[in-house]
């Protein structure tokens, strides 16, 4: 998008195209504006038409041009942090509630794709959480027993399953949480659009927020060719934020994640890796993810930036990564490559602001921005709604935090992607 092949990559070549969408000319009226077309934004939107709500979207560039369209396609459940982790941070009325609308997530994410018919190359059978080491054995040991504990369909693999489903031998075993699956991103978020549309909501593209004003109880926002004045606000940018509300990306620390995708693997090849079909990342501190998309491409992730020395660096540690893992993959090209970024705060932990009696916010997905945008997207709709209070939530309010050196933590993530990227996968 906006001539750069690095920003969606194989996503948005395969994709089908966007919904036809204009800029925001002149004044208008409506009941909701939601600032952003990411997951969180279009399902508010998608949930408020479907109510008889007025509900606009104002996207800077398009639906699905931030992390919603960049991402691997994990449809995964919970967080990254350990499920016990959540009920010590946020207490346990906040902290179950937590997991039990996580948990549930990819079903609402499945589900919506099944009602609305989208396109998005949607594949329900599970995740793999691959463990390296005795080290990782353990993480996944743990995360398994939490899950266990609250009845979530989870099962450990000793390492000959593993390699049985993953195709690689690199693995002492891993969770398989058939909660999960795998779409393809940008697609969904397309498909999102196109309910949302269809249901009466309005999407306006090319419409960077660039003023907010309060008058009179209501919301004047103004973009460089219109205004819209709403009586509510939803702030839907999350990691991708500017404008008035520019204070959730300050909040978040990014860290740059990269995809590269081979041409398609030979059918015979494609039957030796994820037959199953899972979507699969390991324990490492600078991790992996691989996966196959609905042609046969090994879609290869792992966290850096395709910009400066990293693009030939991490381009490098790919063909390396890959034929460690995957020998019988052979020599293959590479197809495409795009890496975004993702908005880390200082916990973990996903944030629920309220700035005003009628602006809410919901952001800090951590790289897990699927299901938790869908269905943070559907509670803002019934919190515009009256459907729902802050009380029923699973986040209490929290206020805008400053994360310490936050830039220099970013520079030090992009610089240590590439360190370990330069040296990795050579034995």
């Amino acid at each position: 998008m906006l001539g750069n092949d690095r920003s969606h990559g194989l996503w948005e070549k395969t994709a089908p195209p966007p919904a036809a969408c204009i800029p925001l000319v002149g004044p208008v009226r409506t009941d909701v504006a939601i600032i952003g077309g990411g997951y969180t934004g279009l399902s508010a939107a998608l949930h408020l038409a479907e109510a008889g709500v007025d509900a606009t979207v104002l996207e800077a560039v398009e639906p699905g041009f931030g992390g919603a369209g960049r991402n691997v396609g994990l449809v995964n459940a919970g967080m990254w942090i350990m499920p016990d982790q959540l009920p010590a941070l946020l207490g346990p009325l906040h902290g179950e509630r937590l997991l039990d609308l996580l948990g549930d997530g990819p079903a609402q994410v499945f589900a919506l794709v099944e009602r609305h018919g989208i396109d998005c190359e949607a594949v329900r059978q599970g995740t793999l959480h691959c463990a390296v080491g005795r080290q990782g054995l353990a993480e996944i040991r743990q995360r398994h027993e939490q899950w266990a504990r609250r009845g979530a369909p989870v099962r450990l693999l000793d390492a000959e399953e593993t390699r049985a489903r993953t195709g690689s031998a690199a693995y002492s075993g891993a969770l398989l949480d058939a909660r999960a699956g795998t779409i393809q991103p940008l697609a969904y978020a397309r498909g999102l659009a196109r309910a949302a549309l269809a249901a009466g909501a309005r999407i306006f593209t090319d419409s960077p927020v660039i003023d907010a004003q309060a008058q009179g109880g209501q919301w004047k926002l103004s973009t460089g060719w219109g205004s819209l004045m709403a009586d509510r606000v939803i702030v839907a940018t999350d990691a991708y934020g500017s404008g008035p509300w520019s204070q959730l990306r300050a909040e978040q620390v990014h860290l740059p994640y990269f995809n590269i995708a081979t041409t398609p693997l030979p059918a015979a090849i494609r039957q030796t890796i994820l037959p199953g079909r899972e979507g699969a990342w390991d324990t490492k501190q600078v991790l992996s993810s691989f996966r196959l998309d609905r042609a046969g491409r090994m879609v290869l992730g792992s966290v850096g930036a395709l910009r400066g020395t990293g693009a030939a660096i991490h381009r490098a540690w790919a063909r390396r990564a890959l034929h460690r893992m995957f020998p019988q993959i052979g020599a293959i090209g590479f197809e495409a490559e795009w890496y975004g970024q993702i908005g880390m705060t200082t916990d973990n932990l996903p944030r629920f602001h309220r700035f005003a009696g009628n602006v809410i916010s919901f952001s800090g997905y951590n790289g897990r921005g699927i299901a938790p945008g869908t269905v943070f997207g559907k509670l803002a709709a019934g919190l515009m709604l009256g459907t729902l209070s802050d009380g029923d939530l699973p986040l209490p309010p929290s206020p805008l935090t400053r994360p310490p050196l936050a830039r220099a933590q970013e520079a030090f993530y992009e610089a240590g992607a590439q360190i370990v990227h330069a040296v990795s996968a050579r034995w």
